[in-house]
């Protein structure tokens, strides 16, 4: 994997930049649509290449192996293969899933004992198998194994939360330089920066980060609970000391106003279940505003949802027709929202892309996000 950082905005720490892998290339910011089990939920990889513009998907590690298991991936040539998605992938390390398994998984220095969700069965995650996890599943770009403490955790929790991801980190960095890619063409692993809300432990962290010399970096362990201005500080603090010739992905964040104010601090990379969970509650963001489809404003509305958009979705049905197959509890309801708030958000990382190449992203910024964030 390589880099390029083509142009940094005049008046932000805004960048726009070129991520080439194995399966293609990625130009940043850029939005990464989740597909925790393989796919990302009710959409076809067609639409995801052709209507929304995806040029890069998440897989999920813990789900992964515990649905459909390493044996069928394998088999399969990975999950490229599996589930026909021919450009890039990237997966998480299951980290995020042992933060939200409290009460049903045990931590220590080797690593993390849990009970599947499915059926109860007992598993364990040490750094080193969630590295060969992840060779198996064969994303172009993995995670190591951490932590991610919550957002209120207390500045001792944090303090161990954080040795035990840098010891994690250790043994994933050991373990993916003493093994090989399964499918012939390379793989990046790239470390994580916690430290909760804490700004000497974030530094700390991306110090021991860089120390790694690795192709991109994480920032994890956001969004889980504290407001958004500390998670703002805590980007700037991270950014400060990671390297500016690699890639800075914010994990699991996050609304259209969050991704346009970490784009402003630095950040390359985000990726979250927003659009489509949102979506198939009914809730559709747009450049004017958000939109509830259930609301019976919109019953004799015959307008696009987002007459700005040139999605086939805006081009072909009405906030009228939404709004009767929310109603009626239509699964096309569901799967038209998820298209419509995935081509969204990546039209709304296109266009920051636009302005940061143009020099100004931060006004620009200025007058998107009110829009953003006001409902209709």
């Amino acid at each position: 994997m390589t880099f390029e950082l083509q142009h940094t905005d005049a008046g932000s720490a805004a960048r726009a930049g070129r991520i080439t892998t194995a399966h293609g290339p990625i130009e940043t910011p850029i939005f990464m649509p989740v597909g925790t089990l393989g796919t990302v939920k009710g959409v076809h990889q067609r639409e995801l290449k052709d209507d929304i513009g995806a040029q890069i998907i998440l897989g999920n590690t813990y789900h992964l192996y515990l649905r459909p298991g390493l044996e069928i991936l394998e088999k399969a040539g990975g999950l490229h293969r599996f589930n026909g998605f021919d450009r890039p992938m990237l997966t998480d390390s299951g980290g995020f899933q042992v933060f939200s398994l409290t009460g049903i998984r045990k931590l220590s220095r080797e690593g993390c004992e849990f009970r599947s969700h499915i059926d109860g069965s007992k598993h364990f995650f040490t750094p080193e198998k969630v590295m060969d996890i992840e060779r198996t599943i064969g994303a172009d770009i993995i995670m190591a194994f951490d932590e991610c403490p919550p957002g209120t955790a207390d500045f001792s929790y944090a303090r161990k939360s954080l040795d035990l991801t840098h010891h994690w980190l250790e043994c994933c960095e050991k373990r993916f330089s003493e093994t090989f890619p399964k499918y012939g063409y390379e793989q990046s692993l790239f470390p994580i920066v916690q430290g909760c809300v804490y700004k000497d432990l974030r530094r700390e962290s991306a110090r021991f980060a860089t120390g790694f010399n690795a192709d991109g970096y994480a920032i994890g362990g956001l969004a889980v609970g504290e407001p958004a201005e500390v998670m703002y500080e805590m980007i700037e603090e991270v950014n400060d000391i990671l390297p500016q010739d690699r890639p800075r992905y914010l994990m699991g964040v996050g609304t259209p106003v969050n991704i346009l104010e970490a784009i402003a601090r630095g950040v390359d990379m985000f990726d979250c279940v927003m659009p489509t969970r949102n979506g198939r509650n009914a809730m559709l963001f747009t450049a004017d505003g958000i939109l509830n489809m259930r609301n019976a404003k919109w019953a004799t509305d015959f307008s696009p949802v987002d007459a700005t958009s040139t999605c086939f979705v805006d081009s072909n049905y009405s906030r009228a027709y939404l709004h009767h197959l929310f109603k009626s509890k239509e699964l096309l309801a569901m799967q038209i929202a998820s298209i419509h708030n995935l081509a969204f958000y990546l039209r709304l990382v296109k266009e920051a892309r636009r302005h940061i190449m143009a020099d100004d992203y931060s006004s620009w910024m200025a007058d998107m996000l009110p829009r953003l964030s006001r409902r209709l």
